[in-house]
């Protein structure tokens, strides 16, 4: 049976990173969205100590888009970037699975023309 303490977390951690990407630029959003939508899911029966790095590699994610989204607001006509570098030192400690999905996403993330057409649903209330 599940900690309910930490059900709530990972629940709290799942909205506030989807409350955040609502701040993102669509394609971002979207890509995100999706993203973290699978890897929650994914890691849903993870064992202890897994759960445990997980929920602190996604504290990390959420800390760093806050921080990024905050900069984004306060300098609205500047170009803005979201992300960061990955060290080689924690690549290095990633298995195959790992590498694989991140390949993926860099492709994904770097496609000149999305598979899909994003529009912003703001637009037609």
């Amino acid at each position: 049976m599940s900690n309910p303490a930490h059900v709530f977390k990972v629940r709290f951690l799942y909205k506030r990173i989807l409350m955040l990407h609502k701040l993102l630029p669509l394609d971002l959003k979207a890509l995100g969205d999706q993203y973290v939508k699978d890897e929650f899911k994914r890691n849903k029966i993870a064992a202890p100590e897994e759960a445990k790095r997980f929920m602190v590699e996604w504290e990390g994610y959420k800390d760093t888009l806050q921080t990024q989204v905050m900069e984004a607001a306060r300098n609205k006509f500047k170009q803005n970037h979201f992300g960061g570098d990955l060290p080689e030192e924690q690549l290095n400690h990633f298995n195959e699975d790992q590498v694989g999905q991140l390949y993926e996403l860099m492709q994904e993330a770097t496609k000149p023309n999305r598979q899909f057409n994003i529009q912003d649903d703001s637009l037609h209330k």
